[in-house]
């Protein structure tokens, strides 16, 4: 029951979000759209209640309790910013918004964003830990609780790795690279359809000039 329900409010967190973004941006119904991606929060609430109603029960601890510990604390720490990114490229696509900013590709702005991210999966990884010595103390010495600490064990090996990354970044900083390179595919995908359209006359006319230059 318990992995049946975490794939829900995964499922249960997208839908959220595409109605919210939709009632925001297509509907034009922002009060409604911020009332819909408040709901979001909820979904973790209802999976950690019945986790606990689940090992107050009387159900063993095992990887499917830790799982939801560590799905609730990636949701809380990850969240926001998905939902800030999703939101950003679709007022970027239907409401003429600007582009959202790519991961820088060198430099300290690159360092920076390194250290960003380790701080949101360190985050996202103490939350989890936390929520899992909460269960362990929860269970107490009469039930098993090594799974939940092997849950804690993968999550410090999460923040080590991504503050090794960030560290790499730090002590040996990526040059910048030039600007040659072309758009990526989220541009193309998601490139409003009047820049799609200025450009490909743009690239018509560039293709013109060539053809009466060689003349």
């Amino acid at each position: 029951m318990i992995v049946t329900l975490i794939i829900a409010c995964d499922v249960g967190f997208w839908v959220l979000l595409a109605a919210g973004l939709a009632l925001r941006y297509l509907a034009h119904m922002r009060r409604t759209s911020v009332a819909v991606l408040l709901c979001e929060p909820l979904l973790e609430v209802v999976l950690l209640v019945v986790t606990a109603v689940d090992l107050k029960n009387g159900a063993q601890p095992d990887w499917k309790h830790g799982l939801a510990a560590v799905y609730i604390g990636f949701s809380v720490a990850m969240g926001h910013s998905m939902v800030t990114r999703a939101d950003a490229w679709v007022a970027y696509r239907f409401a003429g918004g600007p582009r959202p900013a790519r991961a820088p590709r060198g430099g300290s702005a690159r360092t920076a964003y390194e250290w960003r991210t380790a701080g949101r999966f360190t985050a996202a990884a103490l939350i989890a830990i936390a929520l899992l010595q909460g269960a362990i103390w929860y269970v107490g010495g009469d039930g098993g609780t090594d799974s939940l600490r092997t849950w804690q064990g993968r999550m410090l090996i999460v923040i080590g790795v991504n503050v090794a990354i960030a560290l790499s970044y730090t002590l040996f900083p990526k040059k910048t690279e030039g600007t040659g390179n072309g758009p990526s595919i989220a541009d193309r995908l998601l490139k409003p359809a009047s820049d799609r359209t200025t450009a490909h006359t743009s690239t018509a006319h560039t293709g013109e000039d060539r053809t009466l230059t060689r003349r």
